[in-house]
C-alpha cells in the first residue's frame, strides 16, 4: 500500500487506537517501509537484555513501533486529534502542511 506520509519526525502526535489510545507524544522514528512510527512514552513494550560487558542485562521497557494509521497529529491549541492538509506550493516550491481543525501551517 502506498501511503502519502503526512507525520514527519519531531512532530506530536496522539494514539487514536491500541492500549496506549489518549497518550500523546513526540515521534522519535519513522519506517516507511513497514507503514510504522515510534513515538515518545507511546506503546512501551518489554524487551529482554542478555548481560554482556557493556550493559548488567534484564528487562528493559522501551518504545515500540505501531502503524502510522493508529496515530493522528495533535493540534495543540485544543489538545484533540487533527487532519492534516497541503497547501499548493508556495514561490519556494515547498508543500506546506496544515491543520484542517484550525488552518494552522505546520511546516516553515
Amino acid at each position: 500500500m502506498i501511503y502519502k506520509w503526512k507525520i514527519k519526525r519531531g512532530d506530536e502526535v496522539i494514539a487514536i487506537s491500541g492500549r496506549s489510545k489518549g497518550k500523546k507524544g513526540k515521534v522519535i522514528d519513522i519506517n516507511k517501509s513497514k507503514e510504522s512510527v515510534v513515538v515518545e512514552g507511546i506503546n512501551m513494550v518489554h524487551h529482554h537484555k542478555k548481560i554482556n560487558a557493556k550493559s548488567p542485562g534484564g528487562i528493559i521497557e522501551r518504545e515500540g513501533p505501531m502503524h502510522v494509521s493508529n496515530v493522528s497529529l495533535l493540534d495543540k491549541t485544543t489538545g484533540n486529534p487533527a487532519r492534516v492538509g497541503f497547501v499548493a506550493k508556495t514561490e519556494d516550491l515547498k508543500r506546506t502542511r496544515y491543520l484542517k481543525s484550525s488552518g494552522e501551517k505546520l511546516d516553515n
